[in-house]
């Protein structure tokens, strides 16, 4: 039976997760904020490792204290050898330049990236899984849903790296997405964990 950390080796996916922002309508130190007993980046990270990815690329900017965080929670978890950190020094040209860092950052036989938001700490753990078998198929991007809104996180075939490569300021992948059509295959998520990420300090009491 295959395991899932070879699967993962086999299918050359690996994890991105954004966590560049100064979180200003927080007030500031949103990913290292204390969330159920570690910090608020974990719910992302747990979410990251848990895929099936060879190795998980976190993408620091504005919040030095990003980076010990997740070296702390990989340490913890036994992971830290799959842990890489990239520093996206233009993140202030906002998310694109952030996606641009971890993009670019992968290994050059990467065969696609989910791209995780570090604000989003309820992602289902089946979700990475039926979007990586989704990719597997005819594909170029999956994503959850729930209640018909399309939520995280992203998975992208490599085929379209390009395309986020050109991508500028603060524009998400939105526009690569709809003009997809049926090659974005969309997950239904049991739950709005896909959908749910934290804005300002009252976001932190929403129940999951």
């Amino acid at each position: 039976m295959t395991t899932g950390a070879e699967a993962a080796q086999a299918g050359g996916l690996e994890a991105i997760v954004l966590a560049a922002g100064s979180g200003t309508r927080f007030g500031g130190g949103k990913l290292t904020t204390p969330w159920r007993g570690g910090a608020l980046l974990d719910g992302a990270l747990e979410a990251a490792f848990a895929a099936p990815v060879r190795s998980v690329w976190l993408v620091t900017g504005a919040d030095p204290g990003v980076a010990w965080a997740a070296r702390n929670f990989a340490t913890r978890r036994g992971t830290i050898l799959r842990l890489n950190i990239v520093h996206a020094r233009d993140h202030a040209l906002g998310l694109s330049a952030s996606l641009k860092a971890g993009l670019t950052a992968l290994p050059v036989d990467t065969a696609g990236a989910f791209v995780l938001l570090g604000d989003m700490p309820l992602i289902p753990r089946d979700i990475p899984f039926r979007m990586a078998l989704a990719l597997a198929g005819e594909a170029l991007a999956s994503a959850p849903v729930f209640d018909g809104r399309r939520g995280h996180p992203v998975l992208f075939s490599a085929a379209l790296f390009g395309d986020l490569l050109d991508l500028e300021g603060d524009e998400g992948a939105r526009d690569v997405l709809e003009g997809l059509g049926e090659r974005l295959a969309l997950i239904e998520a049991a739950d709005a964990g896909v959908l749910y990420d934290v804005d300002a300090p009252a976001d932190l009491e929403r129940p999951e």
